[in-house]
């Protein structure tokens, strides 16, 4: 992105990403992503805030070169991940003098990660502050967001908040403010389902300590900078709180048809009961839209064939994410179909079993569903009507 000026000596130097579709090898990014930093030029030192992944490092350099940039004394490392910190070798080769500052295991993390030496360091403890002249940047450590070394840095006389990946967004725009609030929620919250969710007990904690600052702009390391804060503080606060939804995540897959007909006829029935459905098969969904759609539910549905005495692989891994992502489902149910047994209830509810969800009676049809099968199907639609009573739709 071009160098542009978000108040009065403080620039976005950072660099967009418009043509990657990946990240960490793992998460889809549907709409690119960016690598913001910020360079803050105080009347006595000046400081730059997080720098950019090892391959937007040009740019980065070339936004400097515009500002004729000829000294940097500290670097800011609000979080050691190498998309934020990868360039931080090469900025500190071209300005020895910097130093980079950062919570005591941020310096172990970057230390391991990009090699630095303990003199390229300043650690700072939670609540501690420096100065650039006419400019004070004072660090909140937040670990979990979404690593253990993670702060926040608030700028006092601006009253912006630098929070790396905390309110982020993957999102390649032109927009350097987040103007069109439903494309920005989309990606947010596609963000925080991928990233943040697993945290999100810590992230309370984090957001009543960000209320309490005054703030004019969050300028997170991806995605557009929020020039209206109270809008993303408030749809974080919904997505972290304990409320959930009248809505159920069905993810599926069949192999021969039979547990694909159970599904069908499970979604007709939570339908016809006013319940909002949501489906996801296995075979071809974005799991980075699944991810965004175990934000609010209050219940998730898998339905799998039994394959060689447990759940397809797919459902596996379908499981394993919900897993690892911890969202706030009060429910879950197991409905699908096998032919000469097999533990396949068990093994779902064992990958599931961190989560603080109850399991609803599994559903599984011996061969290809028959009537009493639908009539289970029935009283399980039944029995999630009944517990999501009094919820609001989604």
């Amino acid at each position: 992105m071009p160098l542009r000026e978000i108040k009065d000596n403080i620039w976005y130097v950072g660099a967009i990403d418009w043509d990657r579709r990946l990240f960490d090898s793992l998460i889809p990014l549907p709409e690119g992503t960016s690598y913001n930093a910020y360079l803050i030029k105080g009347k006595e030192k000046t400081a730059l805030i997080d720098t950019v992944d090892p391959s937007k490092e040009d740019e980065l350099f070339k936004n400097l070169e515009k500002l004729k940039v000829e000294k940097i004394d500290y670097v800011i490392a609000n979080h050691g991940e190498q998309d934020h910190s990868g360039s931080i070798p090469a900025v500190l080769k071209r300005f020895p003098m910097a130093k980079v500052i950062c919570t005591p295991k941020a310096k172990e993390i970057l230390s391991d990660l990009l090699l630095l030496k303990d003199d390229d360091f300043i650690t700072v403890g939670d609540g501690e502050s420096v100065s650039l002249g006419d400019k004070t940047l004072k660090f909140m450590h937040a670990p979990w967001v979404h690593w253990p070394e993670t702060m926040l840095t608030y700028l006092v006389e601006d009253k912006i908040l630098f929070p790396c990946d905390l309110f982020g967004s993957h999102l390649a725009t032109s927009d350097l403010f987040a103007v069109k609030r439903d494309e920005v929620y989309l990606s947010a919250k596609r963000y925080y389902a991928e990233i943040m969710m697993p945290f999100r007990n810590l992230i309370k904690g984090h957001l009543e300590k960000v209320r309490k600052l005054e703030l004019d702009m969050i300028a997170p390391s991806h995605g557009p900078i929020y020039h209206e804060p109270d809008f993303i503080l408030k749809v974080y606060e919904d997505w972290v709180s304990d409320e959930v939804k009248n809505e159920v995540v069905i993810a599926h897959i069949s192999m021969h048809g039979s547990t694909e007909v159970m599904t069908k006829y499970f979604i007709d029935a939570l339908i016809e009961k006013g319940i909002s459905v949501k489906v996801f098969e296995l075979t071809k969904s974005d799991i980075g839209a699944l991810a965004m759609a175990l934000v609010d539910p209050a219940t998730l549905v898998l339905a799998t064939p039994t394959v060689l005495g447990g759940p397809h692989p797919n459902a596996i891994y379908a499981a394993y994410l919900v897993s690892a992502l911890r969202p706030k489902l009060r429910y879950v149910g197991l409905i699908g179909s096998y032919s000469w047994g097999g533990k396949t209830a068990d093994k779902i509810k064992e990958i599931l079993s961190n989560l603080k969800a109850e399991f609803l009676p599994p559903v599984l049809a011996k061969g290809y569903p028959k009537e009493e099968d639908f009539k289970a199907l029935d009283q399980l639609a039944e029995e999630i009507a009944t517990r999501h009573q009094g919820l609001k739709g989604g």
